[in-house]
């Protein structure tokens, strides 16, 4: 049974052809082996092991991996590190409760029922199911405007479809204390506390509840006699520290009132809040990369296309985006003065006038779409630089040389 659902991708209309300059024909997209994306080590483990065959729709890799608890999907190669770190996050929330300190927690529990915190452990990301956008959407140049994304978002909730502000923020009141137990479940395994991985959710929800209301410290295996063993895999899926040592309703005031100084509107700052598709732990991600490039006008753009995420691959995607324009601005590879949105795609100038689009992708080929994107005439005269992950094909390098751009490989 599959524990993360992932249907097939849509398909998107090309917004105009392909450039008469392109110096190879077109390509379609193609089936790689997983040893070709990711390092051996990370191909099997104790708990889980990918599947040879990956098919890519273009831009990312699509993997499943077979685990002791069912089979994951994953869309992209952090996406599959991810799921690696909750396999083996899983395994040992499993081995806990087969201890006689999760027996006695349990036993001493009996009369408090887990239902009565279930509400926090409630993603909701998840409660809301949409068809899914494949990532050339961001690329495409005709789209639906992110505007009309928001107003979307705000009627689905007003119309009960989605999380209301105050359901969010009752979630720490009626926790009593459960939520900064299960932030410290999470803490020692290195996942994120509010991943849409329902199987992670409810052996963390089951164990810390044993613990926490039996009133018995947990330790979970390794991750307390090797600290260095959570922290590697925290580092690994990209969780913030600040996400571990907050409430949900804590870490949303810090976001609101950080997105408030950056001068954002509020009711944009409310979208961002309830956003159906964003959870605690993207929402916090993406202000800490506008954080992180504080000479930049034009960030509440990137908070309105935040807003018009349809699908949980698309907040992904814009936030392996953000987070690639924050390591160059880290590392002084560039200087960003204004952030842009072309469609739905983000953009950055830097203070020497080039403008730099970041695309954390696996493995790109010479599509229409992409040869379309490489010529589109909505990104200005600026010289252009496209800085990507993963690799690009013989025939997309040469293509997006032709028309004119620069291309710079960065790591994941």
């Amino acid at each position: 049974m599959k524990t993360i659902h992932l249907t097939t991708i849509a398909a998107i209309a090309l917004c105009q052809t392909a450039p008469a300059q392109a110096p190879a024909a077109l390509e379609s997209a193609v089936t790689l082996n997983a040893a070709d994306l990711l390092p051996a080590e990370q191909l099997r483990g104790d708990s889980h092991r990918v599947r040879d065959m990956v098919v890519t729709d273009g831009f990312l890799a699509h993997f499943e991996i077979d685990t002791d608890f069912g089979t994951f999907e994953a869309v992209g190669v952090p996406q599959v590190k991810q799921r690696i770190a909750e396999a083996n996050a899983i395994r040992k929330l499993v081995e806990t409760s087969k201890t006689d300190l999760f027996a006695e927690g349990l036993k001493r529990s009996i009369n408090q029922p887990i239902d009565a915190v279930k509400n926090i452990a409630k993603d909701p990301v998840t409660s809301i199911k949409r068809a899914p956008k494949t990532v050339g959407h961001f690329f495409s140049k005709v789209g639906a405007s992110v505007e009309r994304g928001v107003d979307r978002i705000k009627a689905d909730n007003e119309a009960g479809h989605g999380p209301s502000a105050a359901a969010i923020g009752a979630s720490a009141k009626n926790a009593a204390g459960f939520d900064k137990a299960k932030l410290d479940t999470a803490r020692q395994l290195g996942v994120d506390p509010y991943s849409d991985n329902k199987s992670l959710q409810e052996e963390m929800d089951k164990v810390t509840w044993a613990f926490f209301a039996g009133g018995l410290p947990l330790r979970i295996g390794a991750a307390v006699a090797s600290a260095g063993v959570a922290v590697a895999a925290t580092n690994m899926v990209g969780i913030p520290e600040e996400t571990y040592a907050l409430t949900q309703a804590e870490l949303a005031l810090r976001d609101n009132k950080s997105l408030t100084a950056m001068g954002l509107k509020e009711e944009d700052i409310s979208n961002f809040q309830i956003q159906p598709n964003l959870s605690t732990t993207r929402r916090h991600r993406i202000v800490k990369a506008l954080e992180a490039m504080p000479a930049a006008t034009g960030r509440g753009r990137i908070i309105l296309l935040a807003n018009s995420c349809e699908t949980t691959d698309q907040a992904d995607f814009l936030i392996a985006a953000l987070e690639m324009l924050v390591e160059r601005q880290r590392t002084g590879a560039s200087d960003y003065k204004q952030l842009h949105v072309f469609g739905r795609l983000p953009g950055a100038t830097t203070a020497t006038g080039m403008l730099e689009v970041p695309a954390p992708v696996d493995h790109v080929t010479w599509t229409s779409q992409v040869a379309a994107f490489a010529s589109r005439n909505d990104l200005g005269t600026a010289p252009k630089t496209l800085i990507h992950t993963g690799r690009l094909s013989p025939a997309t390098a040469a293509g997006f040389t032709a028309a004119g751009w620069q291309t710079v490989a960065v790591p994941y």
